[in-house]
Protein backbone atom coordinates (compact mmCIF):
# COMPACT_ATOMS: atom_id res chain seq x y z
CA UNK A 1 0.00 0.00 0.00
CA UNK A 2 1.36 3.40 -0.88
CA UNK A 3 0.30 6.63 0.70
CA UNK A 4 -0.45 9.74 -1.30
CA UNK A 5 1.27 12.95 -0.14
CA UNK A 6 -0.94 14.70 2.37
CA UNK A 7 -3.23 11.68 2.80
CA UNK A 8 -3.73 10.27 6.28
CA UNK A 9 -1.91 6.95 6.56
CA UNK A 10 -4.12 3.94 7.27
CA UNK A 11 -1.77 2.67 10.00
CA UNK A 12 0.60 4.07 12.63
CA UNK A 13 3.80 3.16 10.74
CA UNK A 14 3.30 5.94 8.20
CA UNK A 15 1.02 8.26 10.18
CA UNK A 16 4.24 10.25 10.64
CA UNK A 17 6.07 10.05 7.30
CA UNK A 18 9.69 8.89 7.15
CA UNK A 19 12.34 11.59 7.27
CA UNK A 20 13.85 12.96 4.10
CA UNK A 21 17.05 11.10 3.10
CA UNK A 22 19.37 13.97 4.13
CA UNK A 23 17.81 14.11 7.59
CA UNK A 24 18.04 10.31 7.88
CA UNK A 25 21.75 10.43 6.99
CA UNK A 26 22.32 12.94 9.77
CA UNK A 27 20.31 11.02 12.33
CA UNK A 28 21.65 7.54 11.61
CA UNK A 29 25.19 8.83 11.21
CA UNK A 30 24.91 10.49 14.61
CA UNK A 31 23.53 7.30 16.12
CA UNK A 32 26.59 5.37 14.98
CA UNK A 33 28.83 8.09 16.43
CA UNK A 34 27.26 7.45 19.85
CA UNK A 35 26.72 3.68 19.83
CA UNK A 36 28.70 0.50 19.25
CA UNK A 37 27.33 -2.99 18.64
CA UNK A 38 28.30 -5.95 20.87
CA UNK A 39 29.54 -7.96 17.88
CA UNK A 40 31.66 -5.07 16.63
CA UNK A 41 33.20 -4.59 20.08
CA UNK A 42 33.95 -8.32 20.29
CA UNK A 43 35.59 -8.29 16.85
CA UNK A 44 37.69 -5.27 17.76
CA UNK A 45 38.86 -6.85 21.01
CA UNK A 46 39.65 -10.14 19.27
CA UNK A 47 41.71 -8.23 16.71
CA UNK A 48 44.16 -6.98 19.33
CA UNK A 49 44.60 -3.25 19.86
CA UNK A 50 41.04 -2.04 19.37
CA UNK A 51 41.90 1.67 19.74
CA UNK A 52 39.46 2.17 22.62
CA UNK A 53 39.02 1.32 26.29
CA UNK A 54 36.02 -0.82 27.20
CA UNK A 55 34.57 0.39 30.49
CA UNK A 56 32.17 -1.54 32.75
CA UNK A 57 30.26 1.07 34.76
CA UNK A 58 28.47 -1.33 37.13
CA UNK A 59 28.99 -2.00 40.85
CA UNK A 60 31.68 -4.32 42.16
CA UNK A 61 29.05 -6.97 42.93
CA UNK A 62 27.83 -6.82 39.33
CA UNK A 63 31.41 -6.90 37.99
CA UNK A 64 32.10 -10.02 40.08
CA UNK A 65 28.94 -11.66 38.74
CA UNK A 66 30.28 -11.32 35.20
CA UNK A 67 32.23 -8.90 33.02
CA UNK A 68 33.90 -8.71 29.64
CA UNK A 69 37.58 -9.78 29.63
CA UNK A 70 39.87 -6.80 29.24
CA UNK A 71 37.28 -4.28 30.40
CA UNK A 72 38.19 -1.58 32.91
CA UNK A 73 35.94 -1.52 35.97
CA UNK A 74 34.88 1.99 36.93
CA UNK A 75 31.45 2.42 38.51
CA UNK A 76 29.59 5.49 37.30
CA UNK A 77 29.57 7.10 40.75
CA UNK A 78 33.40 7.06 40.78
CA UNK A 79 34.06 8.35 37.24
CA UNK A 80 34.66 12.00 38.17
CA UNK A 81 37.13 11.00 40.88
CA UNK A 82 38.99 8.12 39.19
CA UNK A 83 38.77 8.54 35.40
CA UNK A 84 41.64 11.04 35.20
CA UNK A 85 43.94 8.48 36.88
CA UNK A 86 42.69 5.44 34.95
CA UNK A 87 41.91 6.66 31.45
CA UNK A 88 43.94 8.41 28.76
CA UNK A 89 41.90 11.38 27.48
CA UNK A 90 43.25 10.72 23.98
CA UNK A 91 41.77 7.21 23.80
CA UNK A 92 38.04 6.77 23.11
CA UNK A 93 35.98 4.92 25.71
CA UNK A 94 33.13 2.46 25.09
CA UNK A 95 30.85 2.06 28.10
CA UNK A 96 28.58 -0.83 29.01
CA UNK A 97 26.25 -1.73 31.83
CA UNK A 98 23.75 -4.58 32.32
CA UNK A 99 21.65 -4.45 29.17
CA UNK A 100 19.03 -2.66 27.13
CA UNK A 101 16.76 -2.21 30.15
CA UNK A 102 19.47 -0.28 32.00
CA UNK A 103 20.72 3.22 31.24
CA UNK A 104 23.83 2.97 33.41
CA UNK A 105 26.13 2.95 30.39
CA UNK A 106 24.41 6.11 29.16
CA UNK A 107 24.98 7.83 32.50
CA UNK A 108 28.62 6.69 32.48
CA UNK A 109 29.09 7.98 28.94
CA UNK A 110 27.61 11.34 29.93
CA UNK A 111 29.92 11.58 32.96
CA UNK A 112 32.94 10.81 30.78
CA UNK A 113 31.89 13.25 28.06
CA UNK A 114 31.55 15.98 30.70
CA UNK A 115 35.19 15.29 31.60
CA UNK A 116 36.25 15.68 27.97
CA UNK A 117 36.47 12.02 26.91
CA UNK A 118 35.31 10.82 23.49
CA UNK A 119 32.82 8.09 24.26
CA UNK A 120 30.38 5.57 22.81
CA UNK A 121 27.88 3.28 24.48
CA UNK A 122 27.82 -0.45 23.72
CA UNK A 123 24.24 -1.37 22.86
CA UNK A 124 22.92 -4.45 24.62
CA UNK A 125 25.43 -4.29 27.47
CA UNK A 126 26.69 -7.32 29.32
CA UNK A 127 23.40 -9.14 28.75
CA UNK A 128 23.80 -9.22 24.99
CA UNK A 129 27.52 -9.94 25.27
CA UNK A 130 26.64 -13.14 27.13
CA UNK A 131 23.58 -13.89 24.97
CA UNK A 132 25.64 -13.66 21.80
CA UNK A 133 27.98 -16.34 23.16
CA UNK A 134 31.07 -14.23 23.86
CA UNK A 135 33.32 -15.24 26.77
CA UNK A 136 33.12 -13.46 30.10
CA UNK A 137 34.80 -13.62 33.48
CA UNK A 138 33.23 -13.96 36.93
CA UNK A 139 34.62 -14.09 40.44
CA UNK A 140 34.56 -17.88 39.96
CA UNK A 141 36.48 -17.90 36.67
CA UNK A 142 35.71 -17.86 32.96
CA UNK A 143 32.29 -18.44 31.49
CA UNK A 144 30.57 -18.66 28.13
CA UNK A 145 27.04 -19.48 27.04
CA UNK A 146 25.81 -20.88 23.79
CA UNK A 147 24.72 -18.09 21.48
CA UNK A 148 21.02 -17.27 21.66
CA UNK A 149 19.67 -17.72 18.10
CA UNK A 150 17.39 -14.71 18.66
CA UNK A 151 20.40 -12.41 19.16
CA UNK A 152 23.22 -14.01 17.15
CA UNK A 153 23.45 -16.01 13.93
CA UNK A 154 23.65 -19.78 14.25
CA UNK A 155 26.72 -21.41 12.74
CA UNK A 156 28.60 -18.23 11.76
CA UNK A 157 30.22 -15.18 13.30
CA UNK A 158 28.88 -12.85 10.61
CA UNK A 159 25.33 -11.58 11.06
CA UNK A 160 25.43 -9.73 7.76
CA UNK A 161 24.65 -6.42 9.41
Amino acid sequence: MTSQPGALAAHPVLSVPPAEPAAAVGYFGASLAFHADVSDVAAALAGGGPGFVLLDSRSTESWDQGHIPGAVHLPTALIAERAPRLLDPGVPVVTYCWGPGCNGATRAALALARLGYRVKEMLGGFEYWAREGFPYETWEGEGKRAADPLTAPAGTDDCGC
